[in-house]
């Protein structure tokens, strides 16, 4: 029996899975990169496709990873107030170092570093957490949770027939569905004008007969 051991094994031994759910949530933040600078860019950016059952068990650390950068840009914008614009090495940002400003700086930053460390232990790739810390939390400022969806897709997999899915971030400019509340207006032809006044006058002489 599994009591109280939750989560899927996905047929593979416990580093296996973990460095798997790894790699699939850093790809799912690299897909937000600037698509210039990738070779390989995809098609559609803050969206995957595997297989159900990983899309399922990677959406949790996704989800805690966003929410993590989310209260950490908190610790980031609050320290601001703090900085300064010399640039390093110049003899105002040396002044600076050197006061009290500087303290209050590290002080409120401290957070915002503890969580970078963090998800680059969940995630494993730096490049993904500024991704994660600069583009997908801001994104979700507003917004309290559920900041992924599973979508199944009807094709299986080639090969064992595995059911796929999408996990994409919810938001994505490309599903918006434009809908508008008034109904599609028909054009009428000259010819639909004359038979409709037409109509009246033939139930008239109907109704004499």
């Amino acid at each position: 029996m599994r009591h109280r051991r939750k989560g899927r094994v996905l047929g593979r031994s416990p580093a296996h899975r973990k460095a798997m759910l790894k790699n699939l949530s850093a790809a799912l933040f690299l897909t937000e990169r600037d698509a210039s600078l990738d070779d390989n860019a995809p098609k559609v950016p803050g969206r995957i496709i595997t297989t159900l059952q990983k899309a399922k068990e990677v959406r949790p650390l996704v989800e805690k990873c966003i929410t993590l950068a989310k209260k950490a840009n908190l610790a980031r914008e609050e320290s601001q107030q703090y900085a300064t614009d010399a640039e390093r090495g110049t003899d105002a940002y040396k002044q600076w170092r050197k006061s009290d400003q500087w303290q209050k700086w590290a002080n409120a930053r401290a957070p915002f570093v503890n969580a970078q460390r963090r998800a680059v232990q969940l995630i494993g790739d730096r490049e993904a957490v500024a991704i994660l810390f600069d583009t997908v939390a801001p994104r979700f400022a507003d917004r309290p949770g559920g900041y992924t969806r599973i979508m199944r897709l009807a094709t299986p997999r080639l090969g064992d027939g595995g059911t796929r899915a999408v996990l994409e971030f919810v938001g994505n400019e490309n599903d918006k569905v434009k809908r508008t509340s008034s109904k599609p207006a028909f054009e009428s032809t000259p010819e639909d004008s004359e038979s409709n006044e037409a109509a009246p006058e033939q139930k008239e002489e109907t109704a004499t007969t």
